[in-house]
């Protein structure tokens, strides 16, 4: 009867399609080194798709930018958070962090762009960090 259900887990650090049909996919990203403050010199936006995020395990943040003003959100686990299509993100979260990811089947870094956060960025983000993040 497994062809009635697809079950999917994944439990290492890091990203991981688990579900594409047609134009979508469902992925689980785990907690890795790059989501600690040290490491968020990193801010990406996606040309091609919104993609959702929904924390179910730990404590994370979502901060994104417009290259001018920076957003910071306290995440709150089974709350859905769209990053819309172009805007810059990232996250910052506790080692027990996990989110669910909704966005389109083809996203991968031929349609999406990393670049570094300016000083003002960094500035806005160090300002808007809650206590759990700062140690």
């Amino acid at each position: 009867m497994r062809e009635l259900l697809q079950i999917h887990e994944y439990n290492q650090e890091g990203y991981q399609p688990l579900v594409d049909f047609n134009c979508w996919r469902v992925a689980l990203l785990n907690w890795e080194p790059l989501f600690a403050l040290e490491n968020a010199g990193e801010i990406e936006r996606h040309l091609q798709t919104d993609e959702v995020f929904v924390l179910w395990r730990g404590t994370g943040l979502i901060f994104v930018s417009n290259g001018e003003r920076l957003q910071v959100e306290e995440m709150q686990p089974g709350v859905v958070y769209n990053v819309p299509q172009g805007v810059w993100h990232n996250l910052l979260a506790s080692q027990d962090a996990s989110w669910i990811i909704v966005e389109n089947r083809d996203t991968d870094m031929n349609n999406s762009e990393l670049r570094q956060m300016t000083p003002a960025e960094w500035d806005q983000l160090r300002a808007a960090l809650p206590g759990w993040v700062k140690g």
